[in-house]
């Protein structure tokens, strides 16, 4: 893509998060749009809410199961960028409006305190670099169309990496463990929408280790010239298929012993 075609792409997912009207998918725009190319209209998409005051706070993680690697037919995961206005407490409620087609993912988080990266990384630098890990609900949306009306095409990879991931919200749990004090592959939760329990899932979904995406995301920026910063959250990726998150939903997601997280959408 050319300079010029990314800061148009970057434009339109800008304006339609800001309008609440999804924009085309650029694969059928860009069809030779390449996975760097989707990080450049992604970092570019970053820059205009940044202008707008936004600070980054952190990472996201996608496509982290094999289940979403082959329903886009793809073998790697994905990362996006958190910024300050996607943070939400525990027990919050959105205001109606807020996002286009709010779905919920529940995911381990990790808090950094040492900075992270280089190819060189190992699972070792990642334990100590992390301060605590706490529960977390990840709000997805889709400023991108999720099917092509005329010609039935679905996102791929391409489009999900340039809308950040598809990413628009975090939600923090208040409990906040030490990385060893649980196995994370055997930490999971029971996902439930208005009382109703829809999603069980366990870390070790994700890559089969929650770690193991972390690392994968400190070694992946080192070809970016990104690294983790100290206080940087982490989402290490979803364990549970995205739950639709229509107006009136409450989403809870119960951890047992590592606690438990809840967003509502009014």
């Amino acid at each position: 893509m050319t300079p010029d075609e990314v800061t148009q792409a970057a434009t339109a997912l800008f304006q339609a998060e800001q309008s609440g009207v999804q924009t085309g998918l650029l694969s059928l725009q860009f069809p030779d749009m390449t996975m760097d190319d989707a990080y450049g209209v992604q970092a570019a998409y970053v820059a205009l809410k940044q202008a707008l005051g936004c600070k980054r706070i952190g990472w996201k993680i996608g496509l982290t199961s094999r289940a979403m690697q082959d329903a886009l037919k793809i073998e790697t995961p994905d990362s996006g960028v958190l910024l300050d206005d996607m943070l939400f407490q525990t027990g919050s409620t959105i205001p109606a409006g807020r996002f286009i087609q709010p779905r919920v993912e529940a995911e381990i988080a990790f808090v950094m305190k040492s900075p992270l990266s280089g190819a060189d990384c190992t699972r070792e630098d990642i334990v100590n670099a992390t301060d605590y890990v706490t529960p977390a609900l990840e709000i997805l949306d889709t400023r991108i169309l999720r099917r092509d009306p005329e010609t039935g095409q679905t996102r791929i990879i391409t489009d999900t990496i340039s809308d950040n991931a598809a990413n628009a919200g975090i939600v923090l749990g208040a409990e906040r463990h030490a990385i060893d004090a649980h196995d994370l592959r055997w930490t999971g939760a029971i996902v439930a929408r208005n009382g109703t329990v829809e999603e069980t899932g366990l870390g070790a979904g994700v890559l089969n280790d929650p770690v193991t995406s972390v690392l994968w995301l400190a070694r992946r920026m080192a070809g970016y010239g990104q690294s983790i910063k100290p206080g940087d959250i982490v989402l290490s990726g979803s364990f549970i298929r995205p739950l639709e998150a229509p107006p009136g939903s409450e989403i809870t997601a119960d951890y047992g012993p590592f606690g438990t997280v809840s967003i509502t959408f009014s």
